[in-house]
């Protein structure tokens, strides 16, 4: 058995849907478990009506949705056929009553709450799976729909649910491992539900990580995420053109490269697969023929190749906090980081002096009250406008030089802050966003030059 997650854009049209019922039906004696995304920006357009509604436009929340309905009827029709459609149609009725009944109660809330947020978005995936579930049958593929909701069982965390494991893959045992036995089953990502039944999200990109749960859950040989991309590159093509394709990475580089900004890969997706030692491939629903990249438990030693890929995260914020006292006193950081703490801000990198401390983070929302209740206790500035850049390779750790060639190839750059992080996979350092692009493109020159065949195609 084998996972096959398609996000948004791969499922956002009856075109694109046909592309990925031609994949899954190549992939059929695997015994497919197909999870899927919402279609195209459903999610966003379905948030967006919760915010009119919460505002008083109640109205217009009502026309959103409405517009949903059409696009979604429109897109299945194209691919399910008249006989499809109507057993399919009573379906999408059901959900789109269902969503404009939740919209009416966040009008009368007068706000979106975490309950309520995670009960709009979840409308994305479960309309998706409906409907490609039905498009897969009309295309010749035996196929059954499994409600995401009976099988992914989290804690009350709304918005950032964690899933119960050992609830969620018994569940997964009895009910998806006898409909994998038939034919191919379809399910929502995203979305799960507390043991009360009461509806849940795993986060925004989420869908990830309800594939990598699904795969451990049903014991799947390989979990595979099909996007638009074709895997892993050694840089951001969004920043610098010209990345190589990764073939092969360890669970380990992928985890820091998607915490530091990769978007291939949903940061938690890594963890199920981790535990069960199940590889992930990050494969091209446009281009299925790319062999993609495969994350495996073992690092594979690049003899040329120190780094395995350079990653980078704007909208970057440095918090500069320096002792009132000479010296740092005893509990100095942890009173520090008490405060990012009640304000749920996560800090990406720390580095530290004998009176100062450098950190980061990358949510300002409370960046005021949280700068207030530092002042309390040191002198503190905050310099805005910053991005983090960084390199991370299994071989970093074991080969000499590597710094010197990194700050060879910034000369030019004001680098703000440095730090290596515990894992030693990972050299990072913090640059003006106005020179992220150089530093990359200098970078990228200075260590992809020459190619380990092993580790990139």
């Amino acid at each position: 058995m084998i996972v096959m997650k398609f996000g948004g854009t791969s499922v956002e049209s009856a075109a694109a849907i046909e592309r990925v019922a031609g994949i899954v039906r190549a992939r059929a004696d695997r015994k497919p478990l197909v999870v899927v995304s919402a279609m195209g920006k459903t999610t966003n357009r379905l948030l967006a009506a919760a915010d009119k509604a919460a505002a008083g436009n109640l109205e217009g929340a009502l026309r959103d949705a409405e517009e949903l309905r059409a696009f979604h009827q429109r897109e299945a029709g194209a691919v399910c056929g008249p006989e499809r459609m109507a057993v399919l149609e009573p379906a999408l009725a059901r959900h789109f009553g269902e969503l404009e009944e939740t919209l009416e109660t966040v009008a009368k809330e007068g706000q979106v709450t975490p309950a309520l947020w995670d009960e709009t978005a979840s409308y994305g995936e479960r309309l998706s799976s409906l409907v490609v579930t039905s498009a897969f049958g009309a295309l010749g593929l035996e196929a059954a729909h499994l409600d995401a909701r009976e099988v992914l069982i989290t804690d009350s965390r709304h918005t950032q649910a964690l899933p119960l494991y050992s609830r969620t893959y018994a569940r997964f045992q009895e009910k998806a491992a006898p409909l994998l036995e038939r034919g191919v089953a379809v399910m929502g990502g995203f979305i799960g539900s507390t043991p009360q039944g009461v509806t849940t999200t795993l986060g925004r990109g989420g869908s990830d990580f309800s594939a990598s749960i699904a795969g451990a859950g049903i014991g799947a040989e390989e979990i595979q995420i099909w996007t638009d991309v074709d895997g892993m590159l050694s840089c951001d093509p969004r920043v610098a053109e010209g990345g190589h394709l990764v073939k092969v990475i360890s669970f380990a580089e992928a985890a820091e490269l998607a915490y530091f900004g990769a978007k291939v890969l949903h940061p938690s997706t890594v963890l199920p697969a981790v535990e069960k030692n199940i590889p992930v491939r990050i494969l091209n629903s446009r281009r299925p023929d790319v062999e993609g990249t495969r994350i495996v438990a073992e690092a594979v030693p690049s003899r040329i190749n120190p780094v395995k890929s350079i990653a980078c995260k704007r909208g970057i914020t440095i918090v500069n906090i320096r002792s009132l006292r000479m010296l740092m006193a005893h509990g100095f950081l942890r009173r520090i980081f008490e405060v990012f703490d009640r304000y749920r801000t996560p800090v990406d990198m720390v580095s530290t002096s004998e009176v100062s401390v450098s950190l980061t983070v990358d949510r300002t929302d409370q960046m005021s009250e949280i700068e207030a209740e530092l002042s309390r206790i040191a002198e503190v500035s905050v310099l805005r406008g910053q991005a983090i850049i960084c390199l991370v390779g299994d071989a970093i750790r074991e080969t000499p030089g590597v710094s010197a060639r990194v700050f060879a190839s910034l000369r030019d750059v004001n680098v703000r802050m440095i730090s290596q992080g515990a894992s030693l996979l990972n050299l990072s350092f913090v640059v003006d966003e106005d020179d992220l692009v150089r530093a990359v493109k200098s970078l990228h020159a200075e260590f992809f030059s020459q190619l380990d065949p092993e580790v990139f195609a």
